[in-house]
C-alpha cells in the first residue's frame, strides 16, 4: 500500500488524478514519468521535464487485433487543468479506436471517429467557455497493411524507417507566432482531425510526440540519427527520445509512443 502523504500545498487529500481535493492543487510528483507497453512491440514513455512542475501530456497504447494504436496528447498550458484534458482524450481516443478496428473500421474511419469523441470528453470538463481545459492531439495506428495517423493541434507523428528517409505524417495546426489554430476543448469549435496514411515497404517505427520532444528534434533524420546504435526496441527507442529531450534541457514535458510496424510482404 502507497501512504497518501497529502497535499504539497495544504496538506488535504490527494485525488486518484493527482489533483487536491481541498484547495485544487495539482501534485508535483504525480505521473512525473510514466513508461507503458502493448505487446512487444509498443511502448510509451511521458515525463514532467525538467522545468515543469505538472506533467500535462498523457500516453496510452492499445491492441485491436493485427492493429496497435497509440495516442498522445499536450495539455494546453495556458487552460485550466490541462493534465486532465490530455488524460481524458488520451484514454477516450484509445478505447475508441481499438473497439472500431475491431468492428473492421477502416483506419481513417476509426480515426475520425475516436479524435470527435476524444474532443467531446475535453469538452466535458469544462464549467464554461471561460473555463475550458484544452489539449492538443495525435493518434496513430499500424499494422500488417500500413500506418495512419490523425492529429488536431502541433502533437506530431512520423514514420521512421530501419531503411531509407523517414518523414512527418503531420502538419502542425499553428498560425502566426506558432499559436495553436486547432486544439480539443469546449472553446475549440467542431473537431475537424485532419488524417493521413501510409503503406511502407519496409519494417520501422510510427512515432507520435508531443512538442517537448520534437522541438529538440524537429525532422525525422535527426529523430532516426538519435535512435541509432542500438537494435529496434520499442521501450527503448521511446526511452532514448525522452531522455535525448531531457538531456537537452528539458524545458517541457515530453512524450514520446514508439510502434515497431512490419509490413506485409508483397502480394499478400
Amino acid at each position: 500500500m502507497v501512504e497518501n502523504m497529502g497535499c504539497v500545498r495544504c496538506g488535504g487529500t490527494v485525488a486518484p488524478d493527482g489533483v487536491c481535493w481541498h484547495c485544487g492543487a495539482a501534485q508535483p510528483a504525480f505521473r512525473a514519468h510514466v513508461e507503458i507497453t502493448s505487446g512487444r512491440d509498443a511502448a510509451g514513455v511521458s515525463d514532467r521535464g525538467l522545468k515543469r512542475e505538472i506533467n500535462a501530456d498523457a500516453v496510452a497504447l492499445a491492441g485491436a487485433g493485427v492493429w496497435t494504436v497509440g495516442v498522445v496528447c499536450d495539455g494546453v498550458s495556458m487552460s485550466p487543468r490541462p493534465e486532465r484534458a490530455a488524460r481524458a482524450a488520451t484514454e477516450t481516443a484509445a478505447s475508441v479506436l481499438a473497439a472500431r478496428l475491431r468492428e473492421d473500421a477502416l483506419p481513417e474511419v476509426a480515426l475520425h471517429e475516436a479524435a470527435v469523441r476524444a474532443g467531446r470528453a475535453v469538452t466535458a470538463l469544462a464549467s464554461s467557455e471561460e473555463d475550458a481545459p484544452a489539449c492538443t492531439f495525435v493518434a496513430g495506428v499500424a499494422g500488417p497493411e500500413g500506418v495512419w495517423s490523425a492529429w488536431v493541434g502541433d502533437s506530431r507523428a512520423y514514420w521512421l524507417p530501419d531503411e531509407g528517409p523517414g518523414m512527418a505524417m503531420t502538419e502542425d495546426d499553428i498560425g502566426r507566432n506558432d499559436a495553436l489554430t486547432a486544439w480539443l476543448g469546449a472553446d475549440a469549435g467542431p473537431v475537424t482531425p485532419q488524417v493521413r496514411g501510409y503503406r511502407p515497404l519496409v519494417a520501422g517505427r510510427l512515432l507520435l510526440c508531443t512538442d517537448g520532444l520534437w522541438r529538440c528534434l524537429p525532422d525525422a533524420a535527426g529523430l532516426r540519427s538519435a535512435l541509432a546504435g542500438h537494435a529496434p526496441d520499442a521501450c527503448t527507442d521511446a526511452r532514448t527520445l525522452v531522455g535525448h529531450a531531457l538531456r537537452a534541457g528539458g524545458a517541457d514535458n515530453v512524450t514520446a509512443a514508439v510502434i515497431r510496424v512490419v509490413p506485409s510482404p508483397p502480394g499478400r
